[in-house]
């Protein structure tokens, strides 16, 4: 259970931070009905998840057969995680209504597949996050880690679509900029968690 709630966690901190998907969810929630916030929901979850299972075992199955990449990536990885911290802990995001969320279906799914597996940065950051604690979990811990992971994309694209939907007035940039901080906070103290595992591997 505790690398269910350690991929959990995780997870939140990673997909809550207010990006391109976030803002596609939230826009549609501001101005669609429900039943297509919540499709849009889902078809976003999709590509979260698929994209995290593909970083999550390629990756770390590929750094458990060296014990320097293993090393290697989780030095780069805790100093992209701690950076990502970082910078949505001095970010100033804005609640962005520009965004044209009335589109067809098929346009919803190709460009939720575009933003998630067509971005070089998403790609970098969630190979190297999700890479880099593979290798920290004790044997026969992967699948309850990144059920965690999976769990808190479906639980926030689909929690705020419903908060959202409901309480769209309520949301202002200052709630956003909370959020990134709080996100912020915790993405950088795993951060920290990867490079006490460097030094670790590295004093052995």
């Amino acid at each position: 259970m505790i690398y269910y709630l350690q991929g959990l966690t995780m997870g939140l901190a990673y997909v809550a931070p207010i990006g391109l998907q976030n803002l596609f969810v939230i826009n549609t929630a501001l101005t669609q009905r429900k039943h297509r916030v919540f499709l849009t929901a889902l078809i976003v979850i999709f590509f979260d998840v698929t994209l995290a299972l593909a970083c999550f075992f390629g990756v770390g199955a590929i750094m458990k057969q060296s014990e320097l990449l293993e090393m290697a990536v989780l030095l780069i990885g805790s100093i992209i995680v701690i950076m990502i911290g970082l910078s949505l802990v001095k970010s100033k995001d804005t609640v962005d209504n520009s965004t044209n969320v009335n589109v067809s279906i098929l346009k919803v799914i190709s460009t939720a597949c575009v933003v998630t597996w067509f971005n070089p940065q998403a790609l970098i950051d969630g190979s190297m996050m999700l890479g880099a604690f593979k290798a920290t979990l004790p044997a026969g811990q992967d699948l309850s880690f990144i059920l965690g992971v999976a769990s808190a994309s479906c639980g926030w694209f689909l929690g705020i679509s419903a908060i959202i939907s409901l309480f769209s007035t309520k949301l202002t940039d200052k709630v956003l900029r909370v959020i990134n901080i709080v996100c912020g906070v915790v993405i950088i103290i795993y951060g920290a968690k990867l490079g006490y595992s460097f030094i670790t591997m590295l004093l052995k």
